[in-house]
């Protein structure tokens, strides 16, 4: 008995040890974001990922070996991001880089990636140039598009009366290509409007009154948003305070999202049409795991950070596990039409541009219990909003397309 007893240990041991002796060896992540410069954003974003790298290494690690993520703080700023990246892949010998916050900051790591041929997964930055005019053979993007979006918002808009329009939006990369991208889409539908007033406060220093009166002034129907956090908050008191949403309609991107939702309380604006992340309202068996084990683990909610970062680790397993290795052009060509399944549902990497087609949600706003909440959302599939491929390849530089 003592015997058969004592082979069964050993048996047991035998066919554990070498999942233990792979899961010794480590695939090193090399992950960057404005954690002190965005840490409303970027904190759920960090939970998110340490949630998926946790699970995938329970679950037996990638091709045999455990993920480790090695993070720095880009600090909002492309040279500290440049500074980074060239530390973790020179000292840090990272096998490839993901993540960034803001749209100049990923398009800097982005021409750094192409400089240095490394393989960059862009995890929250949503500016097009990423992918398209600045885009790159090494650089993939994650989230879904200003573009996408913009395509289902100017949609929408385009069925109102309103033909005079104004803007606010953030003066950098992000602000200019989503404004710029809707006003292109709603006046290619609708050629009689007009873009009346456009107003670019400094990221984080918009002065609200002034710039809310001189958009009363200017007479709009309609008004688009992008501005977000901090100035988003600042926007939205001052318009209330003044009238200026009084009998307009008011399309905004990034304002149903969490992060920015919930700092508004009983000011969120109602009525206001959003781009967003209905969270707590979405019931699909993907989705309640995925919350489940986030507010298992952190005692709250996910954000949408929190799902970019969850499903970047997850992408990234997905890609290393079709290219059989870390080696930069099989992570490309494998990267290339890859699928897997993130908690919205599953999400393909267009060969084309590399742009995934990460889904989004839109919806208005209205104010319960004394906080804002998405209603009447609806999902859009981002495989059903991108541009056609003989558009993209205007767009692409050609040595990225190789």
């Amino acid at each position: 008995m003592k015997q058969s007893v004592y082979k069964a240990a050993i048996i047991a041991a035998l066919a554990l040890w070498p999942v233990g002796q792979a899961l010794a060896e480590t695939i090193r992540i090399g992950e960057m974001s404005s954690y002190s410069a965005n840490p409303q954003s970027t904190d759920s974003y960090r939970k998110g990922w340490e949630l998926a790298v946790k699970e995938i290494n329970e679950a037996g690690g990638v091709l045999g070996k455990r993920l480790q993520v090695i993070s720095r703080d880009d600090t909002g700023r492309p040279d500290a991001a440049l500074r980074a990246a060239q530390e973790l892949v020179t000292n840090e010998k990272v096998a490839l880089l993901t993540g960034t916050y803001l749209s100049h900051v990923a398009v800097a790591v982005a021409d750094f990636a192409n400089t240095n041929k490394v393989f960059f997964l862009v995890g929250q930055p949503q500016s097009d140039a990423i992918v398209w005019e600045r885009g790159n053979r090494y650089t993939f993007r994650l989230f879904n598009s200003n573009r996408s979006q913009v395509l289902a918002l100017a949609q929408l808009a385009a069925k109102l009366p309103a033909k005079r329009w104004a803007t606010i939006a953030p003066n950098y990369e992000f602000g200019q290509s989503v404004v710029g991208a809707f006003r292109q889409e709603l006046q290619r539908l609708r050629p009689d409007v007009e873009f009346v007033n456009e107003q670019w406060p400094a990221l984080g220093k918009l002065e609200a009154g002034a710039t809310v009166q001189a958009m009363i002034a200017a007479r709009p129907d309609a008004v688009f948003n992008a501005t977000f956090g901090a100035d988003l908050a600042k926007f939205v008191r001052e318009g209330n305070m003044r009238g200026l949403f009084e009998g307009r309609e008011v399309f905004s991107v990034l304002t149903g999202l969490p992060e920015y939702l919930d700092p508004l309380g009983d000011e969120a604006p109602e009525g206001w049409t959003v781009t967003g992340y209905p969270v707590e309202q979405i019931d699909t068996p993907a989705h309640n795991a995925f919350r489940t084990a986030y507010e298992k683990s952190y005692g709250q909610p996910p954000k949408v950070g929190s799902l970019i970062g969850y499903s970047e680790m997850k992408a990234l397993k997905a890609i290393i596990e079709k290219a059989g290795s870390t080696d930069t052009e099989a992570l490309i060509a494998a990267a290339r039409g890859t699928t897997f399944d993130a908690p919205i549902g599953p999400v393909t990497f267009r060969p084309q541009d590399h742009q995934s087609t990460f889904g989004f949600f839109i919806g208005k706003l209205a104010v319960e219990g004394g906080k804002g909440k998405m209603v009447d959302w609806k999902f859009y599939d981002g495989a059903d909003y991108q541009l056609p491929d003989d558009v993209v390849k205007t767009l692409r530089p050609a040595e990225a397309i190789r």
